[in-house]
């Protein structure tokens, strides 16, 4: 009976085991939380304080001012909670990129409701929240960025849904996580292309270019280029890689294989 009570969903959210879903998303009370913050709590202090001080010297305006404050405090539980219910969160489309560029992740967020939906804030993995409006039955769309290190498949991850509005003592969130991912293609190779240079010949259409005949001199070394065409010699000098250049007679074409 215990292990089939901490298999249900509302007990892997709290413990942060998220399962990766298909959207569209419908936020309802069982994905919803709310606790106080920080603030909320010092606001409970200091009630209590009030409280304490209106009955220890009866003062009606003291109790008048403390159950006012208190009542306000619990009517925005309710609009705190219902700042997220029944949003609807659905993935958007995702470029590919380049190893070490940033991969944008779009999000979808629908007010099904007549009422509107101020400071939701959407933070992902250890980073910075983002927070948007939603008007009421429209849609607003968002883009959580995450650095792509290496080439391969890149996850969103999961993030989390959240709202202090309207008075900051309470937040509310949901932490879902979307089957949304990104291609990283290999970082581009930023070294040039090897040029066909020469003096065109005559009447033949021979030109003096890349050979294996007549030594011509050396250039710094490049990305691919044969390890038997480098001047060790010069390395051990302490000149840095450089590679044999040499000439031949060739027509006047480029194959780039």
């Amino acid at each position: 009976m215990m292990f089939r009570l901490f298999n249900r969903p509302v007990w892997r959210r709290i413990f942060n085991r998220i399962d990766v879903e298909h959207g569209p998303i419908s936020l309802d009370r069982q994905r919803i939380f709310i606790l106080p913050t920080r603030h909320g709590l010092m606001f409970a202090v200091v009630l209590l304080l009030m409280l304490i001080g209106s009955i220890n010297y009866s003062l009606s305006l003291g109790f008048v001012l403390t159950f006012l404050l208190g009542g306000m405090a619990l009517v925005s539980i309710l609009h705190t909670y219902r700042n997220l219910a029944q949003l609807t969160v659905n993935a958007g489309k995702t470029m590919p990129v380049f190893a070490g560029q940033q991969a944008s992740f779009t999000l979808c967020l629908t007010s099904s409701s007549t009422a509107e939906r101020y400071a939701v804030g959407v933070m992902p993995e250890k980073q910075h929240p983002q927070f948007v409006d939603v008007p009421a039955g429209e849609s607003v769309t968002t883009a959580l960025a995450r650095h792509a290190p290496q080439r391969g498949i890149l996850r969103l991850g999961h993030f989390t849904l959240f709202t202090r509005f309207p008075l900051g003592l309470f937040r509310s969130w949901s932490k879902l996580d979307l089957d949304m991912s990104c291609i990283v293609y290999p970082q581009p190779d930023r070294a040039r292309l090897p040029q066909l240079s020469g003096i065109q010949g005559r009447g033949d259409r021979a030109i003096a270019a890349e050979g294996s005949d007549d030594f011509r001199g050396m250039r710094p070394y490049h990305t691919g280029d044969s390890l038997r065409h480098v001047a060790w010699k010069a390395l051990a000098q302490g000149r840095g890689m450089l590679t044999k250049q040499f000439t031949g007679q060739a027509l006047p074409e480029l194959w780039l294989d």
